[in-house]
């Protein structure tokens, strides 16, 4: 079946829930309302997006609090053991929920859903859930919503891998002026500590066309920022009938009228090339950031790693993009305490963080993932010791990171002004290109727009402004 022959069947399956839907509704004499509540990272959050799209459209009424609704859905993240903890834990809350609520019903997604040992914990202590399903099959949710709703029996649908992507169904954004695009799925790098590419399946990039009518929609609809999302960005285009670089996407991207911001994560290190840092140089849409994910600064962990590049390719391939886009902010990610990590490993992190400079990192103590090779190796880390290392990790990162981060103070920048400031509602908060957040004086009429801000003052992670 073609893609555009499963849109159409899944928009019908749509048509009969919002039947069922309604006659519930007349029943309780109130709309069903249903939360969907996200862990994990950006293509999670863009597929949850995507689920109360469908459930919107279905006529059911979207809120943010679980206990208040008729039907949760838990889109789950499989990354650290902790994420698969936390769904545990909500499951065991709803529980009592159930017992009291017959009629509640509840929805497991996402990346979890795609370990074997998940499903059977599900099966056995989870009786009570009525539909799990998975990464490679999202696009079927209006009919497996239909199923659930029409039937009494626990219905479990997960697939393994698949070549369809079907991106054509409701949308529910968050923001009405910015969108992640999803330009591919999976991932081919199989990292030794990562459940990914067990979870997320092989590499599979969408047409360009398709992402380039996908985003003349959003504009149209008012978006001026997209943020192009990918496992690992950097090999987009290369399992394409007609291959196309992500450096030749970017510039088809870069012509849409209306269009003013364009970001991207997140890139590999080994797949980064000369042409896209030649495309961000020159652009006047790219943001000037870059998500360069580093993991360990030690050239033995990094090949345990099975990342691929040394640490001296990886501060070669930094100074090469700063070189051509001096102002580009640079954030990170690291992992601290893999298997056979020694002190002397971390002193080679450290050293990468006081030679790049990063704006900011996001730094993690290894999780072991049932499944993955680095989870079976004899030589785990003593907890003590990683915790000690992971101390003196943070603490670099926040050394450099406050001396980094005062670079704009004095300079008038742009401003991409998202929300009102959570604790203080005569403030504005705004996105500059850098990724950095900025506070300053304004109202809700100043939401969604690119404003000029002259930067006062740096305080730490975040700005303080003036708009101009």
């Amino acid at each position: 079946m073609s893609n555009i022959e499963e849109q159409t069947r899944q928009m019908q399956y749509i048509d009969l829930v919002k039947e069922v839907v309604e006659r519930e509704n007349e029943r309780l004499k109130r709309r069903l309302k249903c939360a969907v509540v996200t862990f994990g990272c950006q293509m999670n959050a863009r597929d949850s997006e995507k689920l109360t799209g469908v459930l919107r459209e279905a006529g059911y009424e979207i809120i943010d609090e679980e206990t208040e609704a008729d039907f949760v859905i838990y889109n789950t993240c499989t990354v650290r053991d902790n994420a698969n903890q936390k769904v545990y834990g909500h499951l065991g809350l709803l529980k009592s929920r159930v017992k009291k609520n017959p009629n509640l019903r509840i929805a497991l997604c996402g990346c979890m859903m795609q370990e074997a040992s998940v499903i059977e914990t599900i099966r056995e202590k989870y009786k009570f859930v009525n539909l799990v399903f998975g990464t490679h099959n999202i696009f079927k949710f209006p009919e497996l919503l239909y199923r659930m709703l029409t039937s009494d029996s626990q219905i479990i649908d997960i697939w393994e891998d698949t070549d369809q992507i079907v991106e054509d169904l409701p949308v529910d954004r968050k923001y009405s002026f910015k969108s992640g695009i999803n330009i591919m799925f999976g991932c081919n790098n199989f990292c030794s500590y990562c459940i990914v590419p067990y979870v997320r399946g092989r590499e599979r990039s969408r047409e360009p066309k398709e992402i380039i009518r996908e985003i003349e929609k959003l504009v149209n609809e008012g978006v001026i920022e997209v943020m192009l999302l990918g496992q690992n960005v950097n090999s987009y285009g290369k399992n394409l009938d007609n291959p196309m670089s992500f450096a030749e996407l970017l510039k088809e991207i870069e012509k849409i009228d209306g269009l003013k911001r364009i970001r991207f994560m997140t890139s590999h290190p080994k797949d980064l090339s000369d042409d896209l840092i030649e495309v961000m140089a020159k652009s006047e849409k790219i943001c000037k950031h870059i998500h360069l994910p580093l993991q360990s600064g030690s050239d033995r962990v990094l090949k345990e790693m099975n990342r691929r590049y040394t640490k001296e390719q990886y501060l070669s391939l930094v100074e090469k993009i700063k070189k051509a886009i001096p102002d580009v902010a640079v954030t990170t990610d690291i992992i601290v305490g893999f298997p056979g990590e020694t002190a002397a490993d971390v002193d080679d992190t450290i050293d990468v963080i006081r030679k790049v400079h990063y704006d900011n990192a996001f730094t993690f103590i290894y999780s072991k993932r049932t499944g993955t090779p680095a989870a079976a190796r004899p030589d785990q880390c003593d907890e003590a010791e990683v915790k000690a290392n992971f101390d003196r990790v943070l603490n670099a990162v926040k050394e450099e990171a406050m001396i980094r981060n005062g670079y704009l103070v004095g300079r008038v920048e742009e401003a991409l002004v998202e929300e009102i400031n959570a604790h203080d509602d005569t403030f504005v908060t705004g996105r500059l290109s850098n990724n950095s957040m900025v506070h300053f004086k304004g109202d809700a009429s100043l939401i969604g727009k690119l404003v000029k801000v002259n930067i006062l003052e740096a305080k730490g992670f975040y700005y303080m402004g003036e708009m101009i």
